[in-house]
């Protein structure tokens, strides 16, 4: 019966030979290649753009240091609203280092998608959870779990409208406008309430303003634990919208101005003189309000306008 069973072929010790060098050119081979992509990884990790990776880290630090002075208790012996307002300004740093360091990729021909990943985590640090923070620590008038609930979702908002961003965006895209308000110009109208307030108790108690004006700088601050948190969530929705936003800051690099827009500069520029701080609120909340208001205005100016032209058909 054995030898019913097939008989494997013989081999002499050369094709063992034979086998045993292909196995190892074979085995060479994948040393070399595996060799020469981490040869290529290091190369390609050595190469990053310095400058723009640079500026993008200075957002991400602006973002931790502000977190970090409006959480701050015992440890660091400033007022309330001091704190408040450090936190605000290093948002207004971290928007500062954000525009740079598009800018700088761009025209220095280095900009990558390592580069774009790191600007939304950044951002995602600066203009998502700083903000967030803001919102639980400028209100002690509402519920905690109303408060934080806000921060919550105005961050998750922030998240949304990044990923949004990441991958509706082309690569040629020429970055003049936006779907959606950006999260920068969000977490700037919460940090400008926070660095306007205590220009608003200066007015409240100063003696060199009449006492109209410590009426009204009272009310302000006593409506800012509500008003605030109530802006958050509004900011929320109009990130995730998609209403049409301009981008200021590439219109202004690029000499594209309109007449009116250099009007509004002028505005602002005179309403910081006069207001100072309190003058900030007023130019983001603007910003932030005029497009969803255009819109809503043109929505409904269009049944009017249809049906008077089919009257007058």
């Amino acid at each position: 019966m054995s030898e019913l069973k097939p008989r494997l072929p013989i081999q002499d010790d050369d094709s063992f030979d034979d086998e045993s060098d292909l196995m190892q050119e074979d085995r060479f081979a994948e040393r070399s290649k595996f060799g020469r992509k981490r040869r290529r990884g290091k190369k390609r990790r050595l190469t990053l753009a310095v400058l723009p990776t640079l500026l993008t880290l200075g957002n991400g630090v602006c973002g931790l240091a502000a977190i970090a002075i409006a959480v701050s208790t015992e440890s660091l012996d400033w007022t309330p609203e001091s704190k408040l307002f450090a936190a605000g300004l290093l948002i207004f740093g971290g928007m500062l280092f954000d525009a740079l360091d598009g800018s700088a990729a761009r025209l220095t021909g280095q900009a990558s998608q390592f580069g774009a990943e790191l600007d939304s985590l950044c951002d995602a640090v600066t203009f998502g959870v700083a903000p967030a923070v803001i919102v639980w620590r400028i209100s002690d008038v509402l519920l905690q779990r109303l408060t934080w609930g806000i921060g919550v979702l105005f961050a998750l908002c922030v998240l949304i409208r990044l990923a949004r961003f990441n991958v509706e965006t082309p690569e040629d895209d020429d970055h003049e406008g936006f779907e959606g308000l950006p999260s920068p110009a969000a977490a700037g109208t919460i940090a400008a309430f926070a660095i306007a307030i205590p220009d608003l108790a200066d007015f409240s108690v100063g003696e060199a303003y009449p006492e109209w004006i410590h009426s009204m700088a009272g009310l302000a601050l006593d409506a800012s634990h509500y008003v605030i948190p109530t802006l958050a969530l509004v900011l929320a929705f109009l990130m995730v919208s998609r209403y049409e936003y301009p981008h200021v800051f590439a219109q202004l690099v690029r000499g594209r101005r309109a007449p009116h827009q250099i009007g509004q500069a002028l505005f602002a520029v005179v309403g910081l003189f006069l207001l100072h701080w309190v003058a900030l609120p007023v130019v983001f909340c603007y910003f932030a309000f005029m497009s969803p208001i255009r819109s809503l205005l043109q929505r409904n100016s269009k049944p009017a306008t249809s049906a008077s032209s089919v009257e007058g058909g």
